[in-house]
C-alpha cells in the first residue's frame, strides 16, 4: 500500500491534472455556535458568521481584496531557496508534501507577499497561510518574511503582517530555527529606516513564529478569539501542574494583560491601520480615510500611535478599541 500511496497516485494525479475546487458543500458549520451558514454570506462578509461573530479562516487572495484598495495589488516574488536540503522523509517525502501543498493554495510557500495602496498610500503586505502546512516557518517562509521586510524598507512604506502559524518546519530541522534571527534582524533593519511594523495575529499563532517576528512588531493587533501562544495549554498544563484560566491564550485575554495592544474585528482592520499607518509616518490626511474610520477606533489609534512613538504626553486617557 505504501507503494501505491507515495508513488502510483501522486503520478496518476500529475498525468490527470488537480481538478478545479469546488464547494463540496453549500454550508458551513459555525464551530462556535453550530449554526448552519451559506457559504457565500460567509464570502460577502469577509468569512465572519455573522450571528456569532466568529472569525473562520480566510484565503490571502480574499484577504487581499478586502485590504487593499480597490482589490488590486501585485505580488512580490520571494527567492527560491534549496528543497529539502535534510532529505526528510516520514510518511511522505519531504518533497511530495511540499508539491501537494503547492497544489492545494496556488502557492510556492507558506508566506505570500504582496504590494499595492491602503488609503491611496503606499503599503507591503505579507500574509501567512495556515492552508500550507499549518502556515510552518522553513526556510523559505523565513525568505518570504525577509523579502516583505526589505521590499517596505526599499519602497520606504509600512509593513503588515498576517500571521497565521503552527511554528517552525520540523522537515527542515535546525534550518528552520535560523530563520527566527533572520527575520529578527529585517526586522531591526526595518525599525532603522524609520518605517512601522504591522503585525496582525490571527488564529492560530503559535511555536517559534510567535518567539521571534510576531512579537516585534511597533503595534500588535489580534483579530477576535484568536489562538495566541508558544506551547500547548495541554503542555503548560502538565509543566506547571495547575488549571489554566479560562480563554487562556486567546487574543482577549492577551490584550487584557498587555501583550497585543488591541482586538480589532477584522471589517475594522482596513481603517484601523490605515489610521495608524497615517500617524506614525506623519502622512498628510486622507478624506477617504476620514470618512471610512469609525470615531471609536480612531480614538484608540492616536493612544496606540502616541504609545508608539513613546511620548505620553498630556493626552486624557481614552478607550481601547477592543471587539467583542
Amino acid at each position: 500500500m505504501n507503494w501505491i500511496d507515495n508513488f502510483v497516485r501522486p503520478k496518476i494525479r500529475s498525468i490527470l491534472g488537480n481538478k478545479p475546487a469546488i464547494a463540496e458543500n453549500l454550508w458551513v458549520k459555525d464551530p462556535e455556535s453550530g449554526e448552519m451558514v451559506f457559504y457565500r454570506d460567509l464570502e460577502a462578509n469577509q468569512w465572519v458568521v455573522p450571528n456569532s461573530g466568529y472569525h473562520m479562516k480566510i484565503k490571502p487572495a480574499d484577504r487581499l481584496k478586502t485590504f487593499l484598495d480597490n482589490g488590486e495589488y501585485a505580488l512580490v516574488p520571494v527567492p527560491s531557496v534549496a528543497v529539502d536540503p535534510l532529505k526528510f522523509r516520514d510518511q511522505k517525502r519531504y518533497p511530495d508534501r511540499l508539491k501537494e501543498n503547492r497544489a492545494k493554495t496556488g502557492f510556492d510557500d507558506s508566506v505570500i507577499v504582496a504590494t499595492g495602496k491602503l488609503f491611496e498610500r503606499d503599503i507591503t503586505v505579507a500574509i501567512q497561510d495556515f492552508d500550507f502546512m499549518g502556515g510552518s516557518l522553513g526556510m523559505a517562509a523565513g525568505q518570504g518574511i525577509i523579502t516583505g521586510l526589505e521590499t517596505a524598507a526599499s519602497r520606504k512604506t509600512a509593513f503588515v503582517l498576517f500571521v497565521a502559524s503552527g511554528g517552525a518546519r520540523m522537515q527542515e530541522g535546525v534550518l528552520s530555527l535560523m530563520q527566527m534571527p533572520r527575520t529578527t534582524v529585517a526586522v531591526l533593519r526595518l525599525r532603522e529606516a524609520g518605517l512601522p511594523f504591522f503585525v496582525v495575529l490571527t488564529n492560530p499563532t503559535t511555536g517559534g513564529v510567535t518567539a521571534s517576528y510576531a512579537m516585534l512588531g511597533d503595534v500588535h493587533l489580534a483579530e477576535p478569539g484568536a489562538q495566541i501562544g508558544f506551547a500547548g495549554a495541554r503542555v503548560i498544563e502538565q509543566t506547571i501542574r495547575e488549571k489554566l484560566p479560562k480563554g487562556f491564550q486567546r487574543s482577549e485575554y492577551l490584550y487584557e494583560h498587555g501583550m497585543v495592544d488591541m482586538v480589532v474585528h477584522r471589517h475594522n482592520l482596513r481603517s484601523t491601520i490605515g489610521s495608524l499607518s497615517a500617524i506614525l509616518t506623519k502622512a498628510e490626511a486622507s478624506g477617504a480615510l476620514t470618512d471610512t474610520a469609525p470615531a471609536v477606533v480612531r480614538t484608540s489609534l492616536r493612544d496606540a500611535a502616541v504609545a508608539a512613538e513613546g511620548d505620553g504626553g498630556d493626552l486624557p486617557p481614552v478607550a481601547a478599541a477592543h471587539a467583542e
